[in-house]
């Protein structure tokens, strides 16, 4: 799943970090049902929305529901008019979505790609890309969480170690700030290895 963002940026929500490095995409995406939300926080039919894919996300996400987390992950598409309405919804859903940053010309390509013609739209997907449901608004509303299971099936994910929510989430906030921060400390840590080295010498 992480070659449909291949040379592209996410944001990790609520923080201005990026999950820039292929290997941290590749740690966000892999062996995951991926979710495309398509969305604007000032849209009428998005605000009805908008809730209950939260509550849907949280039910298997969160660990005041679940022990482990389902291999699920969410990216905000947004059709918001400034990036201030865009990071003023996002401040209202799950900390563990991630999201395209505002005015990033690939959203049109997505919605191109996944033939997105209005919102709200989930498109669901695949590890490797294929659709697996074109835009389940309908199908999260009736079913609830209840759909995950049918999704997670179709996806043919490999049962590997479960991560428990609280492991993914110190994950969130510990390894997507580290392109921020391997650039503010990577002078400092050469200055500390070289001044170890020296002490070792005598």
């Amino acid at each position: 799943m992480a070659a449909l963002f291949t040379g592209k940026v996410l944001m990790a929500n609520r923080e201005q970090d990026e999950v820039e490095t292929e290997r941290e995409l590749c740690w966000a995406l892999e062996n995951k049902v991926l979710l495309l939300y398509f969305g604007s926080g000032q849209c009428p039919r998005c605000r009805q929305f908008s809730p209950l894919l939260k509550d849907f996300f949280l039910r298997l996400t969160d660990e005041f529901y679940v022990e482990r987390a389902s291999q699920l992950v969410l990216v905000y598409v947004s059709r918001d008019e400034t990036e201030e309405q865009q990071s003023a919804f996002l401040r209202t859903m799950p900390r563990r979505w991630l999201a395209l940053p505002f005015g990033d010309a690939f959203k049109r390509e997505l919605e191109l790609r996944f033939a997105v013609s209005e919102v709200p739209t989930v498109v669901v997907l695949k590890p490797n890309g294929e659709v697996i449901v074109g835009n389940a608004v309908e199908e999260i509303r009736r079913a609830g969480p209840a759909c995950f299971r049918s999704w997670q099936e179709a996806a043919d994910l490999l049962d590997r170690n479960f991560r428990l929510a609280e492991d993914f989430d110190n994950w969130s906030r510990r390894s997507i700030t580290d392109p921020i921060r391997r650039l503010k400390y990577k002078l400092d840590k050469k200055d500390k290895e070289g001044e170890g080295e020296g002490e070792d010498s005598f």
